[in-house]
């Protein structure tokens, strides 16, 4: 079994910036691909970034230039680091796991963005 622990949401203004943190443990051999996800109220839930076990990222365009993914292979840690954070961020942040065909979702952390 394998549980994620996220961390690092809370209220900002807009144009702060926010860290998100997910740890992964468990049974753990690799984890292929890491990523973050979002949604907000009525909406559905919508790739924010992702970053492959070599490096290779992707991003939403929506977040491109503001948003940051990246991860300690070491420590099965992800993160994200979001600047220049506007109103429209505002959403439950889910963190994504790959681990060969198994995905795993954390428990959600929330992130709002006052104007």
């Amino acid at each position: 079994q394998v549980q994620l622990v996220e961390s690092g949401g809370g209220l900002v203004q807009a144009g702060g910036s926010l860290r998100l943190s997910c740890a992964a443990s468990g049974s753990i051999f690799s984890i292929n691909v890491m990523g973050w996800y979002r949604q907000a109220p009525g909406k559905q839930r919508e790739l924010v970034a992702h970053i492959t076990s070599g490096g290779s990222t992707n991003y939403a365009d929506s977040v491109k230039g503001r948003f940051t993914i990246s991860r300690d292979n070491a420590k099965n840690t992800v993160y994200l680091q979001m600047n220049s954070l506007k109103p429209e961020d505002t959403a439950v942040y889910y963190c994504n796991v790959l681990i060969i065909t198994t995905v795993y979702w954390g428990q959600g952390t929330q992130v709002t963005v006052s104007s």
